[in-house]
């Protein structure tokens, strides 16, 4: 049985014709008809066929070497990622079908097994992009997979060399036909004074809506103003492919930063005037000049890189906390861990195709001294925070070359909350009262720097007088 793209799901019946007879393949079919015509004796004609036996079991012949070592989809609203993993580079060719909307991936050189069989299973139903895969031998040595698609997608298809536990990748990323904005994360609630005011500002809001001409006033001594919007994007490093560090206890980077980044965002959302935005929010991949781009797409007032720290040696312990360096890394572990969060797109997959010099054009402007000493401020205040609840691993903010820390006109920082490869802050780091308590740090560090060293231009909230 096959469908309209072609492929067989049925199995074969005893009567079933072999693919892989001796009449498909015509350089034998050749040799038996010169051997009728007396061109070739019996032992040539011998001689030829286990030759031709040879080539189809092996590897050469088939062109099977490649095998299916894993396959992975990473779900999100922004795009969904499929990754092939194999033993070898993976052929493949692909084309977009309507009606109903499809992508159709061959695999060539492949046979179908149980890795292969086991994709439709990874499919969640709340997957906002794809309804359902469906793989199938569509002829000897080429496997075709089916995705059948909720929406019209912007398909990448691209392949990614072994680097760190991964062999050779082939990797779809379906991406919509209209690209997320993030910028639409700030203007979800009824008005811009919503966001000023916070979660306990609902009630306040509502009357205000009521009367527009009432006017909105400050509040008294030590309460603190509506009227400004400040900005803070945080960025839970690593997902996806990207696991990140992973400590001892088998306990991932990307899910502790992710979680921290979670809870600081609830508390930074709950004050006045402040608004977190996440770069991302679910288990799925952000290239670092994409994490970047997305705080300045928000005009960002300050961006925070979340992440859990990781050394060769388990005693290792503390929290630290990095800023942008021009002139190379103030110590030889700040320039050691600068180059593995570097290679974060190497591992989370970086569809190289498709950079347009945009990380070129954001990385020439680095002399911005104002804001790298912006950065220290920052640091040094959420530094302090971070001592009340946790050793500091270096009593002063480091700098190194993160690239994740590049954006030229936003004050950013690194903190590595804790190391995943000590055990005892491993067990620390999934604990969720820690987890508060390390968002409830960083969130005093946040505020103190915006009292003591407010911007000079934060974004303003639209009055209602």
């Amino acid at each position: 049985m096959r469908d309209r793209t072609g492929e067989s799901f049925a199995g074969r019946g005893p009567g079933a014709r072999d693919d892989l007879s001796l009449g498909q393949t015509p350089g034998l079919a050749a040799a038996a008809e010169a051997f009728a015509a007396g061109r070739i004796d019996r032992r040539g004609l011998l001689k030829f066929a286990g030759a031709s036996l040879a080539m189809l079991v092996s590897p050469v012949g088939l062109a099977s070497s490649a095998s299916l070592l894993a396959v992975r989809v990473w779900p999100s609203a922004e795009y969904t990622r499929i990754t092939l993993e194999g033993s070898s580079r993976l052929r493949h060719s692909h084309m977009l079908v309507e009606d109903p909307q499809r992508l159709v991936v061959d695999l060539e050189g492949v046979q179908l097994d149980s890795v292969l069989q086991s994709l439709p299973s990874k499919v969640l139903d709340s997957d906002p992009y794809i309804r359902l895969i469906r793989a199938g031998q569509n002829r000897p040595g080429v496997v075709r997979v089916v995705i059948e698609l909720k929406a019209a997608i912007n398909p990448q298809v691209f392949t990614l060399d072994p680097v760190g536990s991964y062999g050779h990748r082939l990797v779809l990323d379906l991406h919509p036909t209209e690209a997320h904005d993030p910028l639409m994360a700030l203007i979800m609630k009824d008005s811009p004074m919503d966001a000023a005011m916070g979660d306990a500002g609902s009630n306040t809001t509502a009357v205000a809506r009521e009367e527009p001409r009432e006017p909105v006033r400050r509040g008294r001594r030590n309460e603190p103003a509506v009227d400004r919007l400040y900005t803070v994007v945080l960025d839970a490093g690593h997902g996806g492919e990207d696991p990140g560090a992973i400590g001892r206890g088998g306990s991932y980077e990307k899910d502790v930063t992710l979680s921290i980044a979670q809870r600081l965002k609830r508390k930074i959302d709950a004050m006045p005037g402040m608004r977190a935005v996440l770069t991302r929010d679910g288990d799925y991949f952000v290239p670092l000049h994409q994490r970047v781009a997305r705080a300045r797409r928000v005009r960002a007032d300050l961006f925070v890189s979340i992440h859990a720290d990781a050394f060769v040696r388990p005693e290792a312990n503390g929290s630290s906390v990095y800023v942008l360096s021009e002139r190379g890394a103030s110590s030889s572990a700040a320039r050691w861990l600068a180059q593995k969060e570097n290679d974060a797109d190497l591992v989370g997959g970086v569809n190289l195709a498709r950079q347009d010099g945009h990380i070129a054009r954001t990385l020439l402007d680095l002399s911005q001294t104002a804001t790298i000493n912006d950065s220290f401020k920052l640091g040094r205040a959420m530094l302090g925070e971070l001592g009340t609840i946790n050793r500091l691993h270096k009593p002063e903010v480091e700098q190194a070359g993160f690239a994740v820390l590049r954006a030229p006109d936003i004050p950013s920082v690194l903190v590595e909350t804790a190391f995943i490869s000590n055990p005892q802050e491993e067990r620390r780091l999934n604990d969720e009262a820690y987890q508060d308590k390390m968002a409830m740090a960083l969130m005093r560090g946040v505020k103190r720097y915006f009292e003591e060293h407010a911007p000079s231009g934060p974004t303003r909230v639209a009055r209602l007088d």
